[in-house]
């Protein structure tokens, strides 16, 4: 039992580092795909949740399947917020109509 656990304790360690490394390396144009592509799998972590909370059959069962649910929703709806953000950021703006200016009002 405790070999299970220090062997998952184990990859859990290495996929942190692993993790880290990648995305630090991964320049700053590719993050908007990146978020959309983590958002896709995010959704895929939900539909999950649900179908587990779904099988439930006790309280405590029910209650963590509920909390599972309530946080993959959130990291799927701040990853759409992220993203929407981002590509707010590359958009080009509307011209708006120029104003007139302090000096043509005065004329």
């Amino acid at each position: 039992m405790n070999i299970d656990i220090i062997g998952l304790l184990t990859v859990f360690i290495l996929a942190v580092f692993v993790g880290y490394e990648v995305i630090s390396k991964v320049p700053s144009t590719l993050h908007t795909p990146l978020m959309s592509g983590t958002n896709a799998i995010h959704g895929i972590i939900l539909i999950g949740t649900i179908i587990i909370l779904s099988n439930s059959h006790g309280p405590v069962q029910i209650v963590l399947g509920t909390i599972a649910v309530f946080l993959a929703t959130l990291n799927v709806v701040g990853g759409f917020v992220v993203t929407d953000r981002m590509l707010e950021m590359f958009s080009t703006k509307k011209s708006q109509p120029k104003s007139k200016s302090a000096s043509e009002e005065g004329k």
